[in-house]
């Protein structure tokens, strides 16, 4: 496959969100390396918080079935993931929750994470660069949802500091290693397609 479809999304929706703009530059960068890119924002799918009672009585709401559709049609999805005291949004996390219960024919459980790679970036002008977010939500995808997440990722310190005039990185370490993220998940989405 030469170009393999990557779904590119922010765990925050909110307004000026340094996720979502490294969100956009994730984008950027995978698209330099070849990949038919996707990048998408949660506010256009919202759902309730997941209730398993809700779910047995009206099924999964129509957004759950669209993005976990759109999941199953990328062979990578890059997810930059905001820090909330210490872990990941619960914006992201209902997202994960609801996708992982969305089953359509007799396609196994949590098929929308199997047959895929995912890598994982975050920004936050915290000391860490969000990465106890991103250890959380890999444990999630991992864990939790038997999903393959690329060991390399990104994690950008002092973010509201981070972006120069043009979106990209100014620290050149965290530049080079969210190019290193884009490459190697194209080199694997291709290998799993």
């Amino acid at each position: 496959m030469l170009h393999p479809k990557i779904l590119v999304f922010s765990g925050s929706v909110r307004t000026d969100s340094f996720n979502a703009r490294l969100a956009a530059l994730a984008a950027k960068e995978l698209t330099r390396v070849d990949a038919d890119v996707t990048r998408i924002s949660l506010a256009d799918f919202p759902m309730p918080i997941y209730d398993g009672d809700a779910e047995a009585s009206a099924g999964a709401p129509a957004n759950a079935v669209k993005l976990k559709q759109l999941f199953g049609v990328h062979q990578g999805v890059l997810i930059t993931g905001p820090e909330d005291k210490a872990s990941i949004t619960p914006l992201l996390k209902n997202a994960i929750d609801w996708v992982s219960r969305v089953r359509e024919g007799r396609e196994q459980p949590l098929a929308a994470y199997k047959g895929r790679v995912f890598g994982l970036a975050a920004a936050s002008n915290g000391t860490y660069g969000g990465m106890r977010s991103l250890m959380a939500l890999r444990h999630v995808l991992e864990l939790g949802c038997g999903a393959l997440v690329l060991p390399e990722q990104v994690a950008v310190r002092g973010a509201a500091e981070a972006f120069d005039e043009m979106d990209d990185l100014r620290d050149e370490r965290a530049a080079r290693a969210l190019k290193t993220l884009a490459q190697r998940l194209v080199d694997m989405a291709r290998q799993i397609a």
